[in-house]
C-alpha cells in the first residue's frame, strides 16, 4: 500500500490506524507527538479524546479493546506521562486486551551521546517489556510505518495484547513516499482445527461430566457456545470477571469462579471428568487458588498464544480461536444427552436476597439489585477491582452479551475511565460505573471528560470510609487495622464541580429515586450511596473478623 506523495510519517500512521479498524486515540495532549494529534484532527473515521490523566487514557483503551476486540490507541508524552498510562498497559496484557500504545520520546538528536538525558528520559522498550506482548522504539523516521503495522498485528494475533512503540519527536514530521505492507489477520488452519476438534470429540464421547470455563476470548463465541453447551450436555462456568461470556440466567450456567463463592458453586467442577478452558485465562481466582482443574481431570485449553502450564494431569491444547472450534466440534461429536446435571440443580446466589435488615447504612447487594431492577437488560457495567465488587458479581445476573468490563488484574480507577470508552463506543447502551470510594478519587475526574464529550454515564460510588479488601485481610491477619480509613468525602458535589449531576443516598429508601433519575439525565450522573462498612463481603462483615463468626 502506498500513500500520499508529500505526507508525512504522522498523516502515513493515521492513514495506517484507521484503515486498521481503529476509531479512537486516548491522550493527554503532549508535545512529543504534536504533529500526529494535527493529523488525527483532520481523518474522519477517527477521534481524538483528550483525557485529564493518561492512566485516564490507558484504561480508555483497554475498554474499549475489551468491547470491541479491537485495538483503541492510546498516546503517552515523554517521561512522566508515559510511566502514568503503565498500570492500563500492565491491565491490558494480564487480560488479554488488544492496545496499541504510541509513546513520545524527545527528538532524535537528544537520544545520543551526552544530550540523551533530557530529565524525562527512560529506555521505554525496555521498561514496557515485561507486560508488553511487543515494545519497540523506532530508530529511524521510514521505520515508523513499518514499525507501527508489525505493533497492529501482535494486538490481534496469537495471544492479544498491547504493542508499544516508542517514537522520537522529530520523526512525525519527516516526510514519508514509500510503500507500506497492510496489517494481517490470523487465518485458521482447517486442517489442524478439524482434527483437534475429532480428537476433542472423542474425548468428550467418553466423558461423564464434561465441564467449560468460558473466558474472555469466549466472548466472541457466545452464541456458538450457547449451542454448544445445549447440543454437547456441559455445563459452563464463567471466568473471574468474564460473566458475560455465557447468560447466568441458561439452565447451562452452574457458576462464576471468582472470589469466594459458595461452596456449593463448585458441585459440578468438583465431579468434572473433563476440563474445557475456552479461551479463559487460569489465573489464581479462576483456579480457586490454583486448585482446579483438578489432577485427575483432563483438561483442555483452547486459544490463541496458550500459556505452558505445570499442574499435575493430562492437559491437551488446541491452538485456536474459540468460536470455529466449537463449531468443529458440533459438527463431529454426537449430541449427548445432558448427563452432567449439576449445573441445572444449582440455586445461583443472584436469586437468593441477603437479609439486610441489620446494616447501619445501605447495603451494598441492595445497590446491585437495585440498578439491575431498573437499567436496561443490556446495561454495560464496569467496575473496579475491591471488595465491593464481589457484590457486583454475585447480583448483578449478567444476560446480555458484552455488558461486563472488569480488569482481571484487579486495577483499582478503572471503572470511571472504562465507562466513559464504554460510552463513546456503545452511545446508545447504558452505562454503569461501579466503584468503590477509594477507587473514586483515583480516576474519578473523568468524570470531566465524559461532561466534555457528552457522554452520559452513571457513576455509582459505594462509599464506606474503608479501603475494604485490605481492612478484612488486617481483621483476619492482625485484628487490627491500619491505614485503610478514609475521609468522608461529598462525592455529589464533587461531582457536580466537575459538571455532572449528583446525589447523595444515605438510606434504602431513597436508593431507587436517586437510580431511576439519573437514567432519565442525559448528562453524567454521580450516585455517592453510603454503605456500611461493617459489610465486607456477600458473607461477612468486617466485626466478625475481630469478635467471633458473625455473617451478613
Amino acid at each position: 500500500m502506498r500513500y500520499h506523495r508529500g505526507w508525512t510519517v504522522a498523516q502515513t500512521a493515521v492513514r495506517i490506524l484507521a484503515d486498521a479498524g481503529v476509531r479512537r486515540a486516548y491522550a493527554v495532549p503532549g508535545e512529543s507527538f504534536l504533529e500526529l494529534l494535527d493529523a488525527v484532527q483532520f481523518e474522519p473515521s477517527m477521534t481524538l479524546v483528550s483525557t485529564r490523566y493518561e492512566t485516564g487514557a490507558a484504561y480508555m483503551a483497554e475498554a474499549e479493546g475489551k468491547l470491541r476486540d479491537a485495538p483503541a490507541l492510546v498516546l503517552g508524552s515523554r517521561g512522566p506521562g508515559t510511566t502514568n498510562l503503565a498500570i492500563g498497559v500492565h491491565t491490558a496484557y494480564q487480560d488479554e486486551t488488544p492496545m496499541l500504545v504510541l509513546l513520545g520520546l524527545t527528538p532524535s538528536a537528544f537520544q545520543l551521546g551526552d544530550r540523551a538525558d533530557g530529565g524525562e528520559e527512560i529506555d521505554l522498550a525496555a521498561f514496557f517489556q515485561p507486560f508488553a506482548k511487543w515494545a519497540r522504539t523506532a530508530e529511524t523516521a521510514a521505520d515508523v510505518p513499518r514499525l507501527l503495522v508489525e505493533a497492529l498485528n501482535q494486538t490481534r494475533t496469537g495471544r492479544r495484547g498491547p504493542a508499544v512503540l516508542a517514537v522520537p519527536a522529530d520523526f512525525w514530521v519527516a516526510p514519508f513516499d514509500a510503500a507500506v505492507a497492510e496489517p494481517e489477520l490470523e487465518k485458521p488452519n482447517l486442517g489442524a482445527l478439524r482434527r483437534s476438534a475429532a480428537e476433542v470429540a472423542a474425548l468428550l464421547e467418553d466423558s461423564k461430566y464434561p465441564v467449560v470455563i468460558a473466558g474472555g476470548r469466549a466472548r466472541n463465541a457466545r452464541d456458538e457456545l450457547i449451542t454448544a453447551a445445549d447440543q454437547l450436555g456441559f455445563a459452563v462456568y464463567n471466568a473471574f470477571r468474564r460473566q458475560d461470556a455465557f447468560p447466568e440466567n441458561h439452565a447451562r450456567y452452574a457458576g462464576h469462579l471468582g472470589k469466594g463463592i459458595p461452596a456449593r458453586q463448585l458441585d459440578a467442577l468438583d465431579r468434572a471428568d473433563l476440563v474445557l478452558s475456552l479461551g479463559a485465562r487460569l489465573d489464581e481466582i479462576t483456579t480457586q487458588n490454583f486448585r482446579y482443574p483438578l489432577p485427575s481431570q483432563t483438561l483442555v485449553m483452547v486459544g490463541t498464544g496458550l500459556p505452558n502450564t505445570r499442574r499435575r494431569g493430562l492437559t491437551f491444547r488446541v491452538e485456536a480461536e474459540v468460536e470455529p472450534f466449537l463449531r468443529e466440534l458440533r459438527a463431529i461429536a454426537a449430541p449427548r444427552a445432558r448427563r452432567s446435571s449439576a449445573a441445572n440443580a444449582a440455586v445461583h446466589t443472584f436469586m437468593t436476597p441477603p437479609d439486610t435488615s441489620e446494616s447501619v447504612f445501605v447495603h451494598p447487594a441492595d445497590v446491585v439489585r437495585a440498578v439491575r431492577k431498573l437499567a436496561p437488560e443490556d446495561t454495560i457495567v464496569t467496575s473496579d477491582g475491591g471488595n465491593f465488587s464481589g457484590f457486583v458479581h454475585r447480583y448483578w445476573c449478567f444476560t446480555a452479551p458484552r455488558t461486563q468490563l472488569g480488569p482481571a488484574n484487579g486495577a483499582m480507577g478503572y471503572a470511571v475511565p472504562a465507562a466513559v470508552a464504554a460510552k463513546l463506543v456503545e452511545p446508545e447502551r447504558t452505562v454503569v460505573a461501579m466503584v468503590g470510594d477509594g477507587g473514586a478519587l483515583m480516576t474519578g475526574q473523568e468524570i470531566e471528560t465524559a461532561v466534555r464529550y457528552r457522554t452520559p454515564v452513571i457513576v455509582l460510588v459505594f462509599q464506606n470510609g474503608l479501603f475494604g479488601t485490605v481492612a478484612m485481610h488486617q481483621a483476619r491477619t492482625h485484628g487490627r487495622l491500619s491505614g485503610v480509613s478514609l475521609g468522608a468525602v461529598d462525592f455529589a458535589t464533587w461531582a457536580r464541580g466537575l459538571g455532572a449531576a449528583g446525589y447523595t443516598v444515605e438510606g434504602p429508601d431513597e436508593l431507587e429515586a436517586a437510580i431511576a433519575r439519573a437514567l432519565l439525565h442525559q448528562r453524567p450522573s454521580v450516585i455517592d450511596v453510603r454503605t456500611d462498612p461493617d459489610v465486607i463481603t456477600p458473607e461477612t462483615r468486617l466485626s466478625s473478623l475481630f469478635h467471633g463468626d458473625r455473617s451478613v
